[in-house]
């Protein structure tokens, strides 16, 4: 656990870099690990893989209906497939086979979705994917994963190899900031508290844990606690964290790198609904963005610890 004030952002490898480097360990601790791609290897890292195991590499081309479901066909023949592409394309384009192929039957595929937010840059809009985790969460049987860092990364897809069931992994294009050393460890459905607080609980995921971090710090020099916490699965939600944030700090704010209408914070006032009612500020974006650098569209569409220290205090106003 940290002081928020002790927190130093250092940027590590993007998370899709550590999906790939783990799926190569993976692939050579069993043999019954697979791949599929479609047409993007170099982008998604599994370029790696392909190049260590190149027989059980099954590139689809671009068409990512079909991938998803030779990576169904493949779990259903007692292999463990990793499919991957965009998040913008794996999930919105074989949404039909993830729902009728994967999600129904509750086959053993693991979906990992890469470039996902706007933090892309200037791939630009029609590839940035703001959507998949509303999408993710509402395939049922799935359990959907966001990582901060390359450790939470790694263990994500690790769990993933050893579950039983359908998975989406939410990775992202940019180095990630380091959040976590490399044997910390992680529980499924259960948030990790960074951060001790007893004014108000920032809940975040993926890239934004980072920001919230260094909101927290900020917020301590004006005399502020803030909880945060690490929602690295977003399904099965920790709904017992949440409350209990509710119930000690009294309000909420949800950072995400997301559509605030669908997303994570959704699933967080759905929750605090049923358990215990608190106030809530939400982080994401409210539209789609534009081309730009990286830290030009987190700058400008305030997915930044300033904009979650802003929230905090707006939140605060409303205890």
């Amino acid at each position: 656990m940290l002081t928020a004030a002790k927190y130093e952002k250092k940027l590590g490898p993007a998370t899709r870099e550590a999906f790939g480097r783990t799926l190569v360990e993976l692939g050579r601790e069993n043999p019954n690990i697979v791949v599929g791609d479609a047409d993007l290897t170099k982008s998604t890292m599994t370029t790696y893989f392909a190049k260590e195991f190149p027989d059980r590499l099954f590139e689809c081309g671009i068409a990512e209906a079909n991938m998803v479901a030779i990576g169904a066909g493949l779990a259903l023949a007692g292999k463990i497939p990793f499919v991957s592409s965009f998040s913008a394309f794996v999930i919105t384009k074989g949404f039909e086979q993830l729902r009728v192929l994967v999600a129904y039957p509750n086959v053993n595929l693991k979906v990992v979705g890469t470039h996902s937010g706007i933090s892309i840059g200037e791939d630009g809009p029609s590839q940035m994917s703001v959507e998949e985790i509303a999408l993710a969460c509402a395939l049922p049987n799935f359990t959907v994963l966001s990582p901060a860092d390359e450790a939470s990364t790694k263990w994500a897809v690790r769990w993933a190899a050893e579950h039983y069931g359908p998975v989406f992994i939410r990775t992202g294009r940019p180095k990630a900031p380091i959040v976590y050393n490399s044997d910390a460890s992680f529980e499924i459905g259960k948030a990790v508290e960074l951060v001790p607080g007893t004014d108000v609980t920032i809940a975040a995921t993926g890239l934004l844990v980072a920001e919230a971090l260094l909101a927290a710090g900020q917020l301590e020099t004006e005399g502020i606690s803030a909880r945060v916490l690490d929602i690295h699965t977003i399904k099965p939600l920790d709904e017992e964290a949440l409350e209990r944030a509710a119930r000690e700090t009294g309000a909420l704010v949800v950072a995400e790198e997301h559509l605030v209408d669908c997303g994570l914070g959704v699933r967080v006032a759905q929750a605090l609904a049923r358990r215990c009612p608190a106030p809530v500020e939400f982080i994401g974006l409210t539209g789609y963005a534009e081309s730009g650098s990286s830290d030009q569209l987190l700058d400008k569409y305030g997915l930044r610890a300033a904009n979650i220290v802003d929230a905090a205090r707006r939140v605060l106003a409303r205890k």
